[in-house]
């Protein structure tokens, strides 16, 4: 049943997406809109299609790498264990700046993910280039949602006037 692994693993990113759109929802219509903005910001429309197509190239990217490793085999642990710290910083970043409105830390979070989706490329890239290539975009994206917090943690100073 080469089928079921692959189901999973290009199930498991959409799963940690819809917790994270659940939480947004709400905070897109409400607390999100008070905040200052970059003028180059990406219309809101924009965000569920980008993360539907990152989500579904990271996914099939982690089981081309799962397949060519042989499974979860110790050849996978460090690139199947990158990627999945990838997918848990991925995860906290929305409850952290959506749910808690702790702009600094999700800014702290977005570069390390920035950081880990930068490493889990680099060791996909020896054992599927391909893999490695389905996370470019991800990696592009994340460049861009992370000058996107940091403008937005910039001009939304806290409620005594300092910074978090």
């Amino acid at each position: 049943m080469s089928w079921l692994p692959m189901l999973c693993l290009t199930a498991l990113p959409h799963l940690g997406g819809l917790y994270g759109g659940y939480i947004t929802r709400k905070q897109v219509k409400t607390w999100y809109p008070t905040l200052n903005k970059p003028p180059w910001r990406p219309h809101n429309s924009a965000f569920p299609i980008v993360w539907t197509t990152i989500y579904t190239g990271m996914e099939y990217g982690s089981y081309l790498v799962w397949k060519e490793c042989g499974g979860f085999t110790e050849d996978a642990v460090a690139p199947l264990g990158l990627y999945a710290l990838q997918l848990a910083l991925n995860w906290a970043w929305t409850p952290i700046f959506f749910g808690a409105h702790k702009l600094k830390m999700a800014l702290i979070k977005i570069v390390m993910l920035t950081g880990a989706v930068g490493a889990t490329m680099a060791s996909w890239y020896p054992v599927n280039r391909t893999a490695s290539l389905l996370l470019t975009h991800y990696l592009a994206w994340l460049c861009l949602a992370t000058s996107l917090n940091y403008c937005i943690w910039r001009e939304n100073p806290d409620e005594d006037g300092k910074e978090e």
